[in-house]
């Protein structure tokens, strides 16, 4: 069975072995693999994946099939009618499955129903990432791009996107 259910801190080891493999996965040709450690402290230690889930208002959901976990997702609000999914990421062997497109509506529903009126979700993508084009095919635009300092000298070098929902 398949299905994607939300995650719980009960969750963060789960999601942190997703991100093990998924994350340097997706940017090992963009990225130096000191960035990728980095970025993987930064964002899914303990410590950060509890303070998002905690404090910060992220929502993580992880995507199962035959009950083993093969991706997950993050949304975050973001202002009063902005959301940023922040993340979703499915393990190499499960891409070309589908469940990217599950994945992506089913973070549209969370949001249109947690903010039935029009609002717009929002993404970062690197402007390198191959998944720029999934996302247009989803029907987000570029909003605008920018360079962002994320600490340790590095940089996230992304194109903004974005969706009326």
């Amino acid at each position: 069975m398949n299905n994607i259910r939300k995650a719980s801190i009960a969750d963060i080891p789960t999601i942190r072995e997703l991100a093990t493999i998924a994350f340097p996965h997706t940017y090992q040709a963009i990225l130096s693999p000191e960035q990728i450690d980095y970025m993987m402290e930064w964002m899914y230690s303990e410590s950060s994946l509890r303070r998002q889930m905690t404090e910060e208002g992220h929502s993580y959901y992880i995507a199962q099939q035959n009950g083993i976990p093969v991706g997950y997702l993050s949304i975050q609000p973001e202002g009063e009618d902005a959301y940023h999914l922040q993340k979703l990421y499915i393990l190499p062997d499960y891409q070309g499955l589908g469940w990217g497109k599950r994945m992506f509506v089913h973070a549209t529903k969370v949001i249109k129903e947690r903010h039935p009126a029009p609002c717009r979700m929002l993404l970062n993508v690197n402007r390198h990432n191959g998944a720029l084009h999934f996302y247009q095919k989803m029907g987000m635009a570029k909003v605008f791009e920018g360079d962002f300092a994320i600490g340790g000298g590095y940089y996230m070098n992304d194109y903004i996107m974005g969706l009326d929902l």
